[in-house]
This record gives structure tokens, C-alpha cells and sequence, in this order.
């Protein structure tokens, strides 16, 4: 659901004084990508190593190459970033730190990051080492860019999910609140349903984290939507969660005239074919955007027009054909439908298309004959012998039919494929079956053959100027784009020319003679002021001394201080003595009906998270009625996880209901209930003692709540290392494993883009998701039209209660979703029961039917 949204939300694009030309960031997932990428245009790449990275499945680096690596980059004017973008658990520390001394002293250009404590131990070990906040860090609005500065982060990669509206608004708030920092944005590759940082699927369901760099894409699965108890009939689409993958090369133009200063290509796991072919198209694209940049795209009552099919409108003849070819090998790369993703705002019917979850490719017609061992089609793009094609009968999940096509008629706008003989089935093959392009050998090679061999394909520019005086030396200046700049000199003097002077073309040609050189000349300024002579030999001899130069200049590592006296040690808090308290129970509850069974019970601590904002008060109201001259009960309500640009009216929504106090989930709310009693939630990833410390020392909260992502030894490990009543500890609910901007309700229960038109079946119909194996997870939006899906199985960590209490630890919370009142009084008895030690964790998890298992992985249990 989603109350109406003020006029003051409604932006236009922000107007910039000058345009940079943003870097381009691809990915390398091993050294051929690394090439693919330098001798295609990147002007950086990011790479992962063998730990501590988001993709643990890509074959990475490791750190042995890091040297060879960076002088590779740095000799060919590219930057290199290392990926530590996972969460860091609290015995890690000491390995994590030798880890980071070896990245900055290796001239590594930046560390991309997602733990709080590890930013607090980068800037601890090296004042001035670069480090990118990871889009893991889930920042979608100024308050979040703030937040990174204050962690001293020099680059903010934020959120997915971020309109050109928002990141338009976001540049304008952190310019006006002398917070700037550069922003980088994702324009192209594959687009997590689920806001970075906050999945916690492949853990729930697999005990695999996605924040330890080891998704295992549930996303992508066929999902079947159920509406107040009956299975919806959606026919073919069954991908309710799997998004087409992200495009922005039709919105370029905006991108640049937003400020972003980096656009970055995913794909870590993806070939060296891939990463040629991607990087070279927004390369191309990119340096066309920046000669001649299109006026923004019409605006309607003050918002972006939609966008058309992905892009503004159509673009001029001239330049359609170079686009239609950008696009075919855009899709050849790799494509599940490709799209703005959320750059032209929400469009729920646009999105996620849900026939397919996997590569397709490009789209070549529907099967309209079968004859005699050929398969005719009505062409949409074209095809050749060798091409690899596969046919969709609208069933992926199955072996699919598809193979080398043989021979090519063209009849008019038809085409009869034939096929090696035994290469397929026929039989399996329908008229009306979609036949999509897989592969295209000839574009293949192209690619493999921009990356291969020794000498550099991709030169970046260099100018030079050029100086002198009759009876002098020649002087040439030489500058890159990383500002190195060297002064060459020759060592013959100028002479009165009587043939031949040194015009500027003539240098030029001179100067220009790069080939198998790092370098191109971009321009030449001839500074020469009479008719001057020197013999082409001492030209040649200048221009190689300039690249030997330049080339040194760039080879040598980038000297970032590091200090040898310190540790992650010097950070982490002091102890103190447990508290004397008795264990408390936390109840969290998500409706009107439970919050009454829960109060019955006498739980003296409430926590509400509601669909709607406006009910708090009259859940306030009842817990303040009940308690009479007593402080107790106490009531904290939750405002939704995610904070967007124009969305504090939904805080403020949340403060009038004038609760106890707050259970904050983000960067906005630690800034906006500064003032009140708040309590920090997981979704703030506390994982280890450094960022434990970093929030009680920077925020007043009164307590953290663990990271869900820490198993039962690693949640020990935090609570040894800190005061442990700096903690509360979930041990019963149901995981919210989805959190996303992609509104399934409105999606595939109604034909609206968004709240505006969707009829709001969110308010009207219970919802659950079945997956392949029979689960049935529970759906839910909160007041920004955001959707969770939550394990339809709640899960316990009754076991470890009594070890936690040991250790203690007297803050536990429970969570319920959708039980009924009757459930919700037997389950806070039961676990009342175990704080008083009158039942064993193991009795209770047998008796109330729960998964045993705390947070969401599984980890060494036995210990």
C-alpha cells in the first residue's frame, strides 16, 4: 500500500554546471576478463580475491597477483578496485586486517566495501586509502551518503532501486548539505530482485549468504502466486521474482547530466566475451553521449515521461543503425529481456516479465511451419549459418530444444532453417514456439580477437605541447588523462626552416606515430612561432622518450600511507560486567489482533511493524491505556526499511504516533529519531564488534539487534566481544528473506504500473508465494509499496538460549507474521517457559512444529 505521495516528490532533472564524463567500471572475474576489459575502453575495472568478496563463486584473483595485476592496470591507465564487500565476522578480524595491509600496499586505487567495521579499520590502518561504499550498503538517499562520509568513504554506489528522480534529488540535498561525495551507479547487467545488503534468501532457504558473497539466485526460480488460499492462473509466467536484466544505454545522456561520476557494468561471473562486448558498447556510447548530449526528456506535471519500450523516443536516422547494433550485441552478451530497470521510475508491469529466468538472447520469431526437416520463421532480427538458436515452448524449466543452424533460405520476411542432421527433435518443436539467437560464433571471435595478443588494442589519449625558439631546444609536454605529465627536450637546437618547417600538421604526424604504444593523440599544440626545423629522427627519438616516460610514471604503485603501529585491537570496546537483569522477552508484532493477545500475555516490551503507518496510533494508544500508573508496557514501533528521497513523510507518519520509542532500520531514521529512544534492527547488518561500536558510539540507540546472517559460534564470538547488553537476539520468526521495490501485488494482481493505479489488492488479499518444493512464503507490502516475502516456515534458536543467557545476554525477541491470536499466546508461553528455565529449547521446538535453526545459517551447531 502507499498513502499519496505530495507534489513536493515530483522533481525535474537537476541542472548541472558542467558535465563530467563519468568513469566506466567493468567487472573481472579472472585475468582474460581483466584484458577484455582494458583493451575495450574501461577506464577501471573491480575485481574480488579469494576471500571477503560478494562473488565467491567467480574464479577472482588472489592475492599473489595483485602486483602484476595493478602494474598491468597502472601501465595502461586504468584503475584497479578490490571487492571486500561482504559482511565480516568478529574472528575474521585479524585475517581481514593482514588482508587489507597487502590491498593497500599492493597500490590497489580503492577497496569497494560493505561492513561498517571494516571501513572504521581501513581508515584506522591508512588515512588516506580510498574507499568506495558498496551498493551492499544499501544507501538510497542523502542521509546514507552522509552516513559513508562520516565512515570516511570517498565514493557512494548506490542502490539499484534509485530513479533518476531520486539520484537527481540525492545530488541535490548532499550539495546543499556540504556533504558531497561522488556517486556511482549500476547501467548494465544483471538486477537483484532484492535491495543489496538485504537478502537473506540463500541463507534461509540454504544456509548459503548472500552477504558472504554466496547467492544461490532463488530469485530465478518459478514461483506460483496464491490469493486468499486459491493458485492464481498466471498461464506462462511463473518467474514472479526474477527481473529482466538492467540497460542504461538509452538513458546515458541523463545518467551523465546527473553528476554520477561512475557507471558500472556487473558481471564478475560472467566470460571475457561478455565483458568485450558490454564494455565496448557503453565505451562507444559513452564517448558519443559526451560530444553531443541530448536534451532531457520531456516532462510531464513535472515527472520524467515514461520511458518507450526503454528509451526517451527515437533517435536520428543517422544514429539508429549504430543503436540497433548495440542492442543485438547487448542481448548476445548475455539477456533475460533487458530494460531501464527503476532509472525511469516504477513500472511493475515492465520489470519482471516472468516467462524466463535464465539467458535468452536475441529474439528471432515464432515457428510458423514445419516441413521436411526445416523449421520456417517470421524473422524480427537476423540469422546465418553457425548461428546457435534454441526454441521456447514456454516451459524453461524443461530441456529445451536448440542447436547450430545449418542452412539459411530467405524467402521475403520468412526464413527456413535447416539443422544437422540428429542435432534435434523435431518433434518437440511447435508451431507458435518462440526461437531465440544463443550464440553468434562470427561476433564471438571479433571479441576474442580484441583481447588477444601482446600489444595494446584500446590507447587512451595523450596531448602534447610543443614549445621552442630558433637556436633552442624543442620542448614537448606530454599529459594523460590520470595527470602524469612529463617534459621531453631535444638535443639538437631548432633551425630556420627553408623547406619543411614544423607546422602542426607535420607534428602531428610525428608525434601521432603511437601504434603498439599504450597511447593515441588526442591533440597537438603548436606553440612555435617562426619557421622552425628539426630532423625527423630527433622527432621520433622525442616521441619514444615520451611514451618510455609516461610509461614509467605510470608503472610506479600508488604509495598510500600505512601505519605499522596499529590494529583492529585499538578499536574494539571495552568490556564491562553482564547486568544482574532477569532474561526479557521482545514481541514483534504485524497486526492489531496479535499486538491484543500479545498484551493479554503481559509482555512487557512490544514491538509493531504494521502495513500502514496511521494504525500506530491506535496501537499506542492501547498499550498506554493498558499500563496505567506502571512504565511498562513499553511500545516501539518500526518505520519501513527502506528510506527514499521525498519519503520522510512517512516517518514523520510514524513519530505522531507518539510511541515509546523507534525500532530504526536505516541511515534516514538513525538521523530523523536522533532525538528519541531507538532501538537498531538487523537490517543495519551489526556483524562484528567494530561496527557494534561504531553505532553505540555515534547513534544513542539502547540496544543492536545481531545480524541475522551470524550462526550460533559467530553470535558468541560478538557477544564475548562487546558488552553484551548491548545486544537483543531474534530466536523466533519467520525470515524476511525478499525485501524489494518490485511490487508483486500490483504486478501480477492487477494491470496498474504502480500505487497510483494499481487498485491496491495489497489491502484486499491475503498472498502467498509456493516454490518448487511446496513451501508457501508469505507476502506482505509496507507503506512505500515495497514487498517481503517471509519463510513460510518460522524458525527457532531455542537451543541456544541458555548458553546466550551464560554469556549475557538478556535481550530475546520473537517475531510473528500472520498467526492468529490463539497461536501467538501459545507461543510467548512457551518461550516464557524457556527464559525461566522451566522447558528445554528442544522441547519447545518439537512442540510448536519449528525449524531448529538461529538466524539463518546453520554453522558449526554441534559446538
Amino acid at each position: 500500500m502507499k498513502s499519496d505521495i505530495s507534489d513536493g516528490l515530483r522533481l525535474h532533472l537537476s541542472p548541472q554546471l558542467s558535465l563530467q564524463r563519468p568513469e566506466l567500471l567493468a567487472p573481472a572475474g579472472n585475468w582474460d576478463c581483466a584484458k577484455a576489459a582494458v583493451e575495450n575502453g574501461a577506464d577501471a575495472i573491480y575485481f574480488g580475491l579469494d576471500r571477503f568478496n560478494a562473488r565467491m563463486r567467480a574464479e577472482n584473483f588472489t592475492e599473489a597477483d595483485l602486483p602484476q595485476l595493478m602494474t598491468f592496470l597502472h601501465h595502461r591507465g586504468v584503475k584497479g578496485y578490490v571487492t571486500v564487500n561482504t559482511l565480516i565476522f568478529p574472528k575474521e578480524l585479524a585475517e581481514a586486517q593482514q588482508y587489507l595491509r597487502t590491498i593497500i600496499a599492493a597500490g590497489v586505487d580503492a577497496v569497494i566495501v560493505q561492513d561498517v567495521g571494516i571501513c572504521r579499520l581501513i581508515r584506522h590502518l591508512s588515512p588516506d586509502f580510498p574507499i568506495h561504499a558498496s551498493t551492499q550498503m544499501t544507501i538510497t538517499s542523502a542521509a546514507g551518503v552522509e552516513f559513508a562520509k562520516s565512515l570516511g568513504c570517498q565514493l557512494v554506489v548506490l542502490a539499484r532501486e534509485c530513479s533518476l528522480q531520486e539520484i537527481n534529488k540525492i545530488q541535490q540535498q548532499i550539495a546543499l548539505q556540504e556533504a558531497s561525495l561522488p556517486l556511482e551507479v549500476f547501467v548494465h547487467g544483471a538486477l537483484c530482485v532484492a535491495y543489496s545488503g538485504q537478502c537473506l534468501t540463500s541463507e534461509a532457504l540454504g544456509g548459503r549468504s548472500a552477504n558472504r558473497g554466496e547467492c544461490a539466485q532463488a530469485c530465478r526460480m518459478p514461483y506460483e502466486l496464491i490469493a486468499d488460499g486459491e493458485v492464481v492462473n498466471l498461464k506462462e509466467r511463473k518467474y514472479l521474482l526474477s527481473p529482466q536484466d538492467l540497460a542504461g544505454l538509452d538513458v546515458l545522456p541523463d545518467l551523465v547530466k546527473s553528476g554520477v561520476t561512475c557507471l558500472k557494468i556487473e558481471g564478475r561471473l560472467k566470460a571475457p566475451e561478455y565483458v568485450a562486448n558490454v564494455t565496448r558498447v557503453y565505451r562507444q556510447a559513452l564517448d558519443r553521449v559526451m560530444t553531443e548530449i541530448p536534451p532531457s526528456p520531456p516532462s510531464k506535471g513535472g515527472n520524467i515521461a515514461p520511458l518507450n519500450k526503454g528509451c526517451w523516443g527515437d533517435l536520428p536516422l543517422n544514429q539508429q543503425p549504430a543503436k540497433d547494433q548495440e542492442h543485438y550485441n547487448l542481448e548476445m552478451a548475455f539477456s533475460r529481456g533487458l530494460y531501464t530497470g527503476w532509472f525511469g521510475g516504477i513500472n511493475n508491469q515492465e520489470l519482471v516479465h516472468a516467462r524466463f529466468g535464465k539467458k535468452r538472447g536475441v529474439y528471432l520469431g515464432e515457428v510458423t511451419r514445419i516441413h521436411n526437416e526445416q523449421v520456417t520463421v517470421k524473422l524480427q532480427a537476423p540469422v546465418k549459418p553457425g548461428d546457435g538458436i534454441v526454441f521456447d515452448c514456454g516451459h524453461p524449466e524443461a530441456k529445451e530444444e536448440g542447436g547450430r543452424v545449418y542452412g539459411v533460405i530467405s524467402k521475403g520476411k520468412e526464413a527456413m532453417l535447416t539443422f544437422g542432421r540428429n542435432d534435434l527433435n523435431l518433434r518437440r518443436v511447435h508451431v507458435g514456439d518462440r526461437i531465440w539467437k544463443t550464440s553468434d560464433p562470427e561476433l564471438d571471435k571479433q571479441l576474442r580477437q580484441s583481447f588477444a595478443g601482446e600489444n595494446p588494442q584500446f590507447q587512451r589519449p595523450i596531448d602534447i605541447e610543443i614549445y621552442g625558439e630558433l637556436g633552442q631546444m624543442l620542448i614537448a609536454i606530454a599529459r594523460d588523462r590520470l595527470g602524469n605529465i612529463v617534459q621531453v627536450k631535444s638535443v639538437i637546437s631548432l633551425v630556420e626552416a627553408h623547406t619543411k618547417p614544423l607546422d602542426t600538421n607535420r607534428l602531428q604526424e610525428q608525434f601521432g606515430r603511437l601504434g603498439n604504444t599504450p597511447f593515441l593523440l588526442e591533440t597537438l599544440t603548436n606553440h612555435l612561432s617562426t619557421s622552425l626545423m628539426l630532423p625527423v629522427s630527433e622527432l621520433n627519438r622525442m616521441r619514444r622518450e615520451i611514451v618510455v616516460q609516461l610509461e614509467e610514471l605510470r608503472s610506479q604503485p600508488k604509495r598510500w600511507q600505512l601505519r605499522s603501529d596499529v590494529s583492529f585491537q585499538d578499536l574494539l570496546p571495552s568490556s564491562s560486567p553482564s547486568s544482574p537483569l532477569s532474561p526479557s522477552l521482545i514481541v514483534l508484532v504485524r497486526n492489531l489482533k496479535q499486538l491484543q493477545a500479545a498484551l493479554k500475555a503481559g509482555v512487557e516490551t512490544l514491538y509493531c511493524e504494521f502495513e500502514d503507518p496511521r494504525a500506530y496510533r491506535d496501537a499506542v494508544q492501547l498499550v498506554h491505556k493498558q499500563r496505567q500508573q506502571s512504565p511498562l508496557p513499553t511500545i516501539w514501533v518500526a518505520p519501513p526499511r527502506i528510506t527514499k528521497p521525498g519519503e520522510n513523510w512517512i516517518l514523520q507518519q510514524v513519530r505522531a504516533s507518539e510511541a515509546d520509542g523507534y525500532l530504526v532500520r536505516n541511515y534516514d531514521q538513525l538521523q530523523f529519531f536522533a532525538a528519541d529512544r531507538c532501538i537498531a534492527d538487523f537490517s543495519l547488518n551489526v556483524a562484528n564488534p567494530l561496527t557494534a561500536d561504531y553505532f553505540q558510539q555515534h547513534f544513542a540507540v539502547e540496544r543492536l539487534t545481531a545480524s541475522y546472517d551470524l550462526n550460533i559460534a559467530q553470535l558468541q564470538d560478538l557477544l564475548t566481544s562487546c558488552p553484551p547488553q548491548w545486544f537483543e537476539v531474534t530466536i523466533h520468526q519467520h525470515i524476511p528473506m525478499f525485501h524489494m521495490e518490485h511490487c508483486v501485488f500490483c504486478a501480477f494482481l492487477s494491470t496498474g504500473t504502480d500505487y497510483t493505479n494499481c487498485g491496491r489488492p495489497c489491502e484486499k488479499q491475503e498472498v502467498k508465494l509456493k516454490d518448487r518444493v511446496g513451501s508457501e512464503h508469505v507476502l506482505k507490502a509496507d507503506v512505500g509499496c515495497r514487498n517481503t516475502v517471509f519463510n513460510g516456515t518460522a524458525q527457532t534458536g531455542a537451543e541456544y538460549v541458555q548458553r546466550l543467557i551464560e554469556l549475557g545476554l538478556r535481550h530475546f525477541r520473537i517475531e510473528f507474521v500472520n498467526e492468529t491470536p490463539d497461536q501467538v499466546t501459545k507461543t510467548i508461553h512457551r518461550y516464557r517457559q524457556l527464559l525461566q528455565g522451566e522447558i528445554t529449547g528442544s522441547q519447545l521446538w518439537r512442540e510448536l512444529k519449528l525449524q531448529n535453526q538461529l538466524g539463518v545459517t546453520r554453522g558449526p551447531l554441534g559446538l
